[in-house]
């Protein structure tokens, strides 16, 4: 316990100096709709997923009477397609709205529809982030649209009692050791198959492995002109081509991420392992609690690479902008960072924390003691981010539907490929 109160103030002196000047600035700057500070206002936040800030809000609505805030969340892709149509219409969107790293490019493409945080105070925050992060979220103006919340690394996580029945290792450094490379990955998952539970696959979806070996290739979909390269990147046929091999050899358990069949999966046991980027570590225990300590984390093959992170952004439309501006801030200042880290798994986009040791040598109990921290700092600090064009969140979509028509036995993998490429390139129109 006073291990746990002098690390929080310690957070609270990184934070609080920069919090401050942001909250001295925004306390005389634009964007504000004239709220004054005794009224009563409500704050809402549309996001996706579980960004680990419930008890959060309760702490900021005891320090600030006057805020309540209220959370609505959606699925991944319907998020990211209303917010669109709210930004195109002028109305309906939240006070604060979470943006993913794959949609951040296309909605910082048009900076005049959401408020320019830099005049806010947050030019005096920048320092509090990993230096692309800052930067991923500006736009060609210099604009701020969003604050980072977390960046997602790449692990996988694994159970290890189906592995058990499978004869396969279930120790981490082990498991680590047997699939240096996603070949041998794949090459694991079949000896997993071959003795497999009646039920159980060896991963949960194409679409999901298929980011996952795509975030570690040097170059995405995009060059850094905003050209699609989508067709001429051996990189992006390489994956595919390993992605469409597995579901031929029987790998797959054909679930689509964040799907309602999908979080079934966890708690029917229908996959063994899943790409597992920091973030991903939530959506496993928010859906397999009853399978706590026999989740593990082992390191990625190919070692590297990053899958996901997000943004809290501020829409000009809202009728509390400043007040939003001020929560985003708090929101991701370290000490909530740190807060969802070790609560959630969410990894830090503030890289002061990585070398706490409350943080690097944070072990989670859920994933069998396994050393979470070590794993994904690590992770953070040698990650290279890969370019990311204005439709890169979409493009992901139309590989995913692709693979799923393979794994749906509706095309061949030559025959899908063809059609995502002409889908890709309409994109681009």
């Amino acid at each position: 316990m006073n291990r746990n109160r002098a690390f929080g103030r310690r957070l609270a002196r990184v934070a609080s100096a920069a919090l401050a000047a942001a909250l001295l600035v925004t306390a005389c700057g634009s964007g504000d709709s004239g709220d004054s500070g005794s009224e009563k206002i409500t704050l809402t936040l549309n996001l996706f997923g579980n960004f680990g800030y419930k008890e959060l809000y309760a702490k900021y609505e005891a320090e600030h009477p006057n805020i309540k805030i209220e959370e609505r969340t959606a699925a991944y892709n319907d998020h990211h397609r209303n917010l669109a149509t709210h930004l195109a219409t002028n109305s309906g969107a939240a006070d604060i709205e979470g943006v993913d790293t794959g949609f951040i490019a296309q909605f910082k493409d048009k900076p005049n529809q959401f408020v320019d945080l830099n005049k806010l105070g947050g030019d005096k925050l920048k320092d509090r982030w990993l230096s692309w992060k800052w930067q991923a979220s500006l736009g060609k103006g210099g604009e701020q649209i969003g604050y980072g919340t977390d960046v997602g690394g790449l692990a996988i996580c694994y159970r290890r009692d189906l592995f058990q029945q499978a004869g396969l290792p279930v120790e981490r450094d082990a498991v680590a050791a047997a699939w240096p490379t996603w070949e041998k990955y794949l090459e694991l998952g079949k000896q997993f198959q071959s003795k497999a539970p009646a039920g159980t696959s060896f991963y949960d979806g194409g679409g999901q492995l298929f980011n996952a070996i795509i975030g570690q290739a040097p170059t995405g979909y995009y060059d850094t002109s905003d050209k699609i390269i989508v067709s001429s990147n051996p990189e992006v046929k390489k994956a595919w081509n390993l992605v469409a091999q597995s579901i031929k050899d029987g790998l797959s358990a054909k679930l689509i991420g964040s799907s309602q069949e999908w979080n079934t999966g966890f708690a029917k046991s229908q996959f063994a392992t899943i790409a597992c980027p920091a973030w991903m570590m939530t959506k496993i225990k928010d859906q397999s609690k009853e399978f706590a300590g026999k989740w593990d984390v082992a390191l990625v093959p190919g070692g590297g690479g990053n899958w996901g992170g997000s943004y809290l952004t501020v829409p000009k439309q809202g009728k509390h902008t400043k007040q939003a501006a001020e929560l985003a801030a708090w929101l991701t200042a370290p000490e909530q960072q740190a807060h969802v880290f070790t609560k959630q798994g969410n990894l830090p986009s503030t890289p002061a924390l990585y070398d706490q040791p409350e943080i690097a040598g944070f072990k989670s109990d859920f994933f069998n003691n396994a050393p979470v921290g070590q794993v994904f700092t690590a992770a953070a600090k040698k990650l290279t981010p890969q370019y990311q064009g204005p439709r890169a969140g979409d493009i992901q979509t139309t590989i995913r539907d692709a693979l799923v028509r393979v794994e749906q036995g509706k095309q061949t993998p030559d025959e899908s490929w063809t059609q995502m490429v002409a889908d890709v390139e309409r994109l681009a129109k």
